[in-house]
């Protein structure tokens, strides 16, 4: 019996024996669906082979997206989950959770700075954004090539392409990738961050802002700098934990070093007594003594450890303060003195700089003087010099006889 017999002979519902079905669909018409779920139910509602064909070759590759989309917004909400978790756990104190338990075994228990809440916060929530953009990376490329491949888009000369792409980009963009790296490792072991007032090398200031690549710096004249991480080969971060102000005050070779001690300490403390300061001091100043016998005066060192950021505007008060303290106290704050030695025409006088100035105003009024005198005329040079030669011979007799007498 001929399959389209057996088909009209056969009675036949959706509910019945599926596999006998495609027996007689598929000798019916061997175009028919093998093995395909949405074809056979296309099939099955429609009874043309031909259009269940061609509509499972839409329905199924869109079917595939849909899952795979479904999949990655599944996979995205997650990671934010997750990331949100972490960055939270991250933002609490230091020691309050297992998160920083597991940092300080990472770190072998050695960092134990005191770490601001603002900067947790910050350091969070740069830790988050890196995490939730590479993962959100990785979702998107599986999920580009599972979209391929539900369109029977063949991916391995994708895969070889990409491969070829990222050896050359790892050969010709070895910078952006060292970049890259560097502005990874900068974050997770927090060297810097926005607000921190940092010396890179080149580059010195405040930093303005962060990215994988690059990081901003603007330095006390206003121009902000842009500088690679990769380019960044040392980093002074001078806000991170605490800070310390160093001040060097010269005094006189002849004032009282111990006396200008007390002084300078009594300034520095009663500074940080008052209101307005004491909240910027963790410690008592600290005054170390002599730091320098210089040419023109005694170097004496007083540190003030303060807050992170705050060491230069209490340095500058105090200075103003110390200043105030010392001429109270009648304290010389010396300055740079010269005297100035001029040595003669014949060798063996010497001047100070006062004399040698009267002399040469001296000699330049004479030199004055002489000029304006009027010039001698002829007869008068034909006399001066007759007289000049008549002397010579007087005196060479009176010479010649004194030769002869020694």
């Amino acid at each position: 019996m001929s399959p389209l017999a057996l088909l009209a002979t056969t009675t036949f519902t959706p509910s019945g024996d599926a596999d006998l079905f495609k027996d007689v669909v598929g000798q019916a018409n061997p175009a028919a669906c093998v093995d395909r779920t949405a074809c056979d139910l296309i099939l099955e509602w429609t009874g043309n082979a031909s259009l269940a064909k061609a509509l499972a070759a839409i329905v199924e590759p869109l079917f595939e997206v849909f899952i795979v989309v479904l999949l990655m917004v599944i996979g995205r909400a997650l990671l934010r989950r997750v990331v949100g978790m972490v960055v939270t756990q991250m933002k609490q104190p230091v020691g309050t959770n297992a998160f920083h338990k597991l940092a300080d075994k990472v770190d072998g228990g050695h960092d134990a700075r005191p770490v601001s809440a603002d900067r947790r916060k910050r350091r969070a929530e740069s830790m988050g954004a890196l995490m939730r953009s590479i993962g959100s990376a990785v979702i998107w490329t599986m999920g580009v090539l599972m979209i391929l491949g539900a369109f029977n888009i063949n991916l391995a000369p994708l895969i070889a392409g990409a491969g070829i792409v990222g050896v050359a980009l790892g050969f010709g963009a070895q910078d952006l990738v060292k970049d890259f790296l560097s502005g990874v490792f900068m974050l997770i072991e927090d060297q810097y961050g926005v607000g921190d007032t940092v010396d890179v090398g080149d580059a010195a200031g405040i930093v303005e802002g962060i990215s994988l690549r690059t990081t901003r710096i603007r330095d006390v004249e206003g121009r902000l700098w842009h500088v690679p991480n990769g380019e960044i080969r040392r980093v002074a971060n001078s806000s991170q934990a605490w800070a310390r102000a160093l001040l060097d005050v010269d005094i006189a070779y002849g004032a009282d070093i111990d006396d200008a001690i007390k002084v300078i300490e009594a300034a520095g403390r009663q500074m940080a007594l008052e209101e307005k300061w004491d909240a910027l001091f963790l410690e008592e100043p600290e005054v170390w003594g002599v730091q320098n016998l210089a040419a023109d005066s005694i170097q004496l060192r007083i540190v003030i450890k303060t807050k992170a950021g705050e060491q230069f505007g209490v340095g500058r008060e105090l200075r103003r303060r110390i200043k105030y303290a010392l001429d109270a106290a009648e304290i010389e704050i010396p300055f740079q003195q010269r005297t100035i030695w001029l040595r003669s025409d014949d060798g063996t006088e010497l001047m100070t700089k006062k004399s040698a100035k009267k002399a040469t105003t001296k000699k330049a009024t004479a030199k004055k003087a002489t000029a304006k005198k009027a010039p001698a005329t002829t007869s008068e040079k034909k006399a001066n010099k007759a007289a000049a030669e008549a002397k010579k011979n007087r005196d060479e007799p009176e010479a010649r006889g004194a030769q002869a007498e020694v």
